[in-house]
């Protein structure tokens, strides 16, 4: 099981970025997936999730509003916009353990498996 992030780069405050994630190894529509960031001497934490029918999403309070969480077939992906400076991180998508979302599960990591190898997100003018 491989999970590959890319699409990130350096883009000025006020910008966007769509994040693409695909899955090889197995059917990424069975599981519910999330997106995660670090920001350096940061612990890890969760952006945004979504159920494996894409029914439930989920947004961390400080990005509500300016991303968007979609999947389809084995890609997932987060459409970053209106960016600031504070979403400066590297960002991870993860598969779920399980199909569904949990509210106070969703952001933690032990709740994922698998992880991609993340791609840097720098938000700088």
């Amino acid at each position: 099981v491989q999970l590959q992030a890319s699409g990130g780069g350096l883009v000025q405050p006020g910008g966007y970025l769509r994040l693409s994630c695909e899955a090889a190894g197995l059917e990424l529509r069975y599981y519910a997936i999330g997106w995660f960031r670090q920001a350096s001497g940061k612990e890890r934490e969760g952006v945004s999730g979504a159920s494996a029918n894409n029914a439930d999403t989920v947004y961390a309070d400080s990005v509500k509003g300016r991303f968007t969480i979609s999947r389809d077939k084995n890609m997932v992906f987060l459409q970053m916009n209106s960016l600031k400076p504070e979403d400066t991180a590297v960002y991870y998508c993860a598969k779920a353990r399980t199909s569904h979302l949990d509210a106070q599960l969703w952001p933690l990591t032990v709740s994922y498996d698998y992880w991609g190898q993340g791609t840097q997100v720098t938000v700088s003018s």
